[in-house]
């Protein structure tokens, strides 16, 4: 994946040659690239056919937009944290390990670990216990 933040308002196609070369290069299967601009036609031209998305501006406004309006959602189920808690039987660590509350499974949003799941302190964000699931 690639973000790119351009002074001028198009990524051309040079952006998109470049990381379908690391792609290949690397065995990946797929890849992004995503700007706040727009992409040149060229560029979109050559992502046609190739397993390479293009994310431009508004469809990045469009999928922020939608990842806020989901998190609002579940925010408003209270019952969705429960059905996520470990079990004893789980053999999970059902307590977080700073303050002894439940724990839930959560979704890293951030850094390294980005997309990746682990148990997270129920008492957060007064509390930032985790431990690794597995």
């Amino acid at each position: 994946m690639q973000c790119k933040q351009w002074r001028a308002f198009k990524v051309g196609v040079d952006v998109v040659r470049e990381l379908y070369g690391v792609m290949a290069a690397r065995g990946a299967t797929g890849g992004f690239v995503v700007t706040s601009g727009r992409f040149t036609d060229d560029a979109i031209s050559f992502a046609s056919g190739r397993n390479v998305t293009l994310v431009d501006g508004p469809k990045l406004l469009g999928l922020i937009r939608q990842a806020r309006a989901g998190a609002g959602q579940a925010a408003a189920r209270p019952d969705a944290a429960k059905a996520t808690r470990p079990t004893a039987d789980s053999g999970q660590a059902t307590v977080c390990p700073l303050c002894t509350k439940p724990m839930v499974r959560r979704i890293a949003k951030r850094g390294a670990n980005a997309g990746g799941e682990f148990w997270g302190c129920t008492g957060y964000p007064a509390c930032r216990g985790t431990r690794p699931i597995g």
